[in-house]
């Protein structure tokens, strides 16, 4: 029996392959969502059942988890997130998820959440603000740290709202700032924005989970914010995907009558 964790976001779906009697990792891999959460999910099905596994236990979250009719359970990612954040970092921590369209804050104690804060009216301090920023400078989001790394001057920008941001980028371009100072301020603004949310969920360690975790310009940037440690690992934007196959190796575990 192999369990299936799938982690449908508004940009990318994740998706962790986990053996339920070793609990060995089989397979991670990722899938852009597009415009159909519901055709991505068939896409999955698909690459899963050509991986010749026998028989699957399928466990869905994010947003899109209810376009996942052939799943046999459904998660809230906050639950999810928490529970991959854990298999990696092996400790209490508080982690931090920065998705597409919100960001989240969880308190983990024993392994288990205690408390959470979620972003999830606002686009400042989402993926969702460094999409349109990197956009309006024309480069994608790896290429925007990489400009950050080089800038050689400090300047801020004051607008909460992504709309007004987006405006203060086109003022700055016409003050001919350089892209790399600029670069630098929409990251920092990011993470001024994410670590006021954090800080709800203060605690002595943070574990960086999602697409973030990829960049080691933002993780860095937070942890000198936050002034505490904050640890990720190289399948983190797994995370829930990973999460949503664990908890479904519980429920079977807790349908065969094991403790």
């Amino acid at each position: 029996m192999h369990s299936i964790g799938i982690d449908i976001g508004s940009t990318s779906a994740k998706v962790a392959v986990i053996d339920a009697n070793s609990g060995e990792i089989r397979e991670l891999f990722l899938l852009p969502t597009g415009w159909s959460s519901a055709d991505t999910a068939m896409l999955i099905k698909e690459r899963v059942l050509a991986l010749g596994l026998g028989e699957l236990y399928f466990t869905a979250t994010g947003y899109g988890r209810v376009s996942v009719p052939y799943a046999d359970k459904a998660l809230t990612e906050i639950t999810c997130h928490a529970l991959g954040a854990h298999y990696f970092c092996k400790s209490d921590c508080t982690v931090i998820d920065v998705g597409g369209q919100d960001t989240k804050a969880i308190k983990l104690e024993n392994g288990a959440v205690t408390d959470f804060t979620m972003n999830d009216k606002c686009s400042a301090g989402t993926g969702k603000f460094l999409e349109v920023m990197s956009n309006r400078l024309g480069v994608r989001f790896d290429e925007l740290t990489r400009l950050a790394k080089n800038s050689d001057k400090d300047i801020s920008i004051s607008s909460m709202c992504t709309v007004f941001a987006e405006s203060e980028i086109i003022s700055l371009i016409a003050q001919n700032i350089s892209r790399e100072n600029i670069a630098k301020a929409v990251i920092i603004s990011a993470i001024n924005k994410i670590s006021n949310l954090v800080k709800k969920q203060a605690n002595t360690s943070y574990f960086l989970s999602g697409g973030f975790s990829k960049s080691e310009y933002v993780r860095e940037n937070l942890e000198a914010c936050l002034q505490a440690k904050v640890s990720t690992h190289k399948d983190a934007i797994y995370c829930g995907a990973i999460g949503a196959s664990l908890a479904g190796i519980r429920n079977l575990r807790r349908e065969n009558g094991d403790k």
